[in-house]
């Protein structure tokens, strides 16, 4: 898989050539995660604080505000300033020269991985300027207790789209066993290279080939998918931002190409080619991420769905209705539009003080309800109602939901 990276320096994108010379500038990294997120996590290395020149923190903060999943590294070099980046969301943190094992014990391991630079295997610090006189392969074996992941850099080949070292990859997956997944940068140039590094088990981190353009995301992403059907396509399942199911597809590399370069749901139709969702329709889909399976022969789109659903039968799934919240969601968004007359719901959206007050009641009956008929009855109130006040502030349930997630990765409890 690909992981694409983001370098902050000077509060701005940047890529350089062997960590060094500087080839070019991207600028403001939003719109660059918005893209590259269609791929999953992103790796955002804050280069001003690796070199201790600075620090670009207010920019990854933006993007973990902004819901990406971010490896963040850069300047990690210890315990307070790892748990600022694990409790502020960071899918996982990249430690370099700290990742020391008496560090590394007091940090949840699988979501730790250990930055090792290597030129020529040797492992190189303090800017790759520095060589250390020891081995990658022997680093490994010390980190290996201690860590979920490995970035392996090999810097001779960073930044130069000359390919990366598909020999020592393998050496450096055997090294690091079944229990930490391998990341490889440095010169992964093209997609064969990226299905090549998969096939070893390990993924590829990515920036100068696709900021050149000379690597194409949608290639990057496919790159690792295998099809035994005679026409090659890929069966895609179909969900919403939440993870509901709205219906079964099928992907093409071509069609893939074309739903990340406009990010929108774009299939292969086995009847009538290339098919865009909604284009007749109106029921239009926002691509927000492309992921893959684990045996590397289909295909999963998330989307935001527009209009009345993915069924060409105008329901929200092939499968039949939204239920539960998403149907109450749905339900609300059409009140919030156009109410019947004399709708309750409309009446609480046009008067804030008496939905607050219903909010206040209803979280104090559920407090005192005792009995699991009493805790049902009075949590479905207060579960509509607190919907109704996100709908009144234009809030998605699949927002609360992404925050919910991002709290869940805070390592510091509450006292």
């Amino acid at each position: 898989m690909i992981v694409p990276s983001i370098d902050l320096q000077g509060g701005r994108t940047v890529q350089l050539v062997g960590g060094e010379r500087l080839a070019l500038e991207a600028g403001d990294p939003l719109p660059i995660a918005e893209r590259f997120a269609l791929a999953g996590e992103l790796a955002v290395i804050d280069l001003d604080a690796a070199m201790g020149e600075g620090s670009n923190a207010a920019l990854v903060e933006r993007l973990l505000d902004a819901g990406f999943a971010c490896r963040v590294g850069g300047g990690i070099r210890d315990r307070e300033t790892a748990l600022r980046w694990l409790d502020r969301g960071a899918s996982k943190i990249i430690l370099g020269t700290a990742a020391r094992p008496e560090l590394l014990a007091s940090l949840p391991r699988e979501r730790l991985i250990a930055a090792l630079d290597a030129r020529h295997g040797e492992v190189v610090v303090e800017g790759w300027r520095k060589g250390t006189g020891r081995g990658i392969l022997e680093r490994i074996a010390e980190l290996r207790p201690h860590v979920g992941g490995f970035l392996v850099t090999f810097v001779e080949r960073e930044g130069r789209l000359a390919g990366t070292d598909l020999a020592l990859a393998e050496a450096v997956v055997r090294a690091a066993g079944s229990s930490c997944r391998v990341t490889i940068a440095g010169g992964v140039t093209t997609a064969e290279e990226i299905a090549a590094l998969d096939r070893l088990g390990a993924d590829a981190q990515v920036g100068m080939a696709l900021y050149t353009g000379k690597l194409d995301l949608a290639d990057a992403i496919a790159a690792p998918l295998r099809s035994d059907r005679p026409d090659g396509l890929f069966p895609t399942v179909v969900a919403d931002e939440r993870g509901l199911l709205l219906g079964l597809a099928w992907s093409s590399r071509d069609s893939l190409r074309e739903a990340v370069r406009r990010r929108a749901g774009v299939y292969q139709s086995r009847a009538r080619g290339l098919w865009v969702k909604g284009e007749s329709s109106g029921a239009t889909q926002e691509l927000l991420r492309v992921e893959l399976d684990c045996d590397r022969d289909a295909l999963a789109f998330r989307v935001r769905q527009k209009g009345p659903g993915f069924c060409h039968l105008a329901r929200f799934s092939c499968f039949g209705e939204a239920e539960g919240l998403a149907r109450l969601e749905a339900t609300l968004a059409a009140r919030r539009a156009s109410a019947p007359e004399g709708s309750y719901t409309a009446k609480l959206l046009a008067d804030p003080a008496l939905l607050a007050a219903k909010l206040r009641e209803e979280a104090d009956e559920l407090a005192r309800a005792t009995s699991r008929a009493e805790v049902i009855w009075e949590a479905a109130d207060l579960l509509y109602f607190a919907m109704v006040k996100l709908a009144a502030s234009g809030v998605s349930l699949a927002e609360v939901e992404r925050h919910l997630d991002r709290r869940a990765l805070a390592v510091t409890r509450r006292g």
